[in-house]
């Protein structure tokens, strides 16, 4: 992925909502659709890279990659490196990574709650013969 030209309105804007609340800062270090769910899968123990893939129907290699660059870069979670032959890298949440866990277990709760009393999202498209 290239990298945000530091001048660019997008690097701007978050930066801009960076400062403005604790939530919006959160939200910028959390966003997306994998990084909640890697840290919740770190919860209980270290894993290694194919640990965390198996646990995690659907990213791909490089999505992985990503996130976890971006969770390591944001202090979220720790990356250890084993001097063996083959290589051996492990993945643990770090003390701010932790902080975080009862904020998803409520967001868990809360989602299994909201799913058993909200419409099925296919009730909500409509078609229309044309």
């Amino acid at each position: 992925m290239a990298a945000r030209k530091p001048t660019s309105t997008n690097n701007r804007n978050r930066e801009a909502l960076d400062n403005f609340c604790g939530l919006t800062y959160a939200m910028n270090l959390l966003g997306g659709r994998w990084k909640l769910l890697i840290l919740h899968k770190l919860e209980p123990q270290k894993r290694r890279f194919s640990e965390l893939k198996k646990t995690l129907p659907h990213i791909t290699d490089r999505m992985l990659t990503l996130q976890l660059r971006e969770l390591e870069r944001d202090g979220l979670i720790s990356r250890t490196v084993f001097a063996e032959v083959p290589p051996r890298v492990e993945y643990d949440l770090s003390a701010n990574g932790r902080a975080l866990s009862p904020i998803w277990k409520g967001l868990e709760t809360w989602g299994d709650a909201h799913r058993q009393t909200a419409e099925p999202i296919t009730a909500l498209v409509t078609t229309t013969d044309g």
